[in-house]
């Protein structure tokens, strides 16, 4: 059981805390992980873009000249894709970009990037992050104090005045612990998580 410390928003060591065996020691699964990207970046596209064929495009239906004896290059239709206002090849289509996962993968692979960052000493656990108003100044404090610049803070709860915070410091983002993925644990350096985040994983995940 792997045991981290402890630290309040002043970056002060307050104790330590044993982290489960079955969530934040697990022997990285690089195929989930990738799976999970692929998936939570294919999620995102809308697919509604969409673009017509040259059958799709309205007129062209005449010949514009005569094939022979014009001096020009033959031609069948106005709408043809050389043309303006004509059609597009190989049009895209709007279409469904979404990839299922199941929940045994989905799990494997939240359970592998939360244990990667254990095993690289990424991992902050905080004893809460709480603010008594909205201040972005303050939430840098707490950053800096962690020597965090890049980084995800994951609550319990939804905290409005620590999720608006941190709204606007781009290389942070606060979320619950229900909201979290893969994608976001990879892509910030830092991942810090309150105590009563833990335990919330804990018993989700165990």
């Amino acid at each position: 059981m792997a045991t981290v410390a402890v630290y309040n928003m002043k970056g002060e060591e307050t104790g330590t805390i044993d982290l489960s065996d079955a969530i934040f020691a697990v022997k990285p699964n690089e195929h989930a992980v990738h799976m999970s990207v692929v998936q939570y970046l294919a999620n995102q596209r809308q697919g509604t873009k969409g673009t017509k064929t040259r059958a799709e495009v309205r007129g062209g239906g005449r010949k514009p000249w005569r094939q022979k004896g014009s001096g020009r290059a033959r031609q069948g239709s106005t709408r043809s894709p050389q043309w303006t206002g004509g059609g597009v090849v190989f049009a895209p289509k709007a279409r469904d970009y979404s990839i299922k996962l199941n929940k045994k993968q989905k799990r494997l692979a939240l359970k592998s990037a939360l244990s990667s960052k254990v095993l690289a000493s990424k991992l902050i656990v905080l004893e809460n992050l709480a603010f008594p108003e909205i201040k972005t100044k303050e939430m840098a404090k707490v950053c800096a104090n962690l020597d965090i610049t890049s980084g995800l803070f994951v609550v319990d709860h939804s905290d409005t005045n620590a999720m608006l915070s941190a709204r606007n410091i781009s290389t942070i983002k606060t979320a619950a612990v229900n909201t979290i993925n893969v994608y976001d644990i990879l892509k910030y350096d830092k991942f810090a998580v309150t105590k009563e985040a833990v335990a919330k994983l804990e018993e989700v995940y165990s």
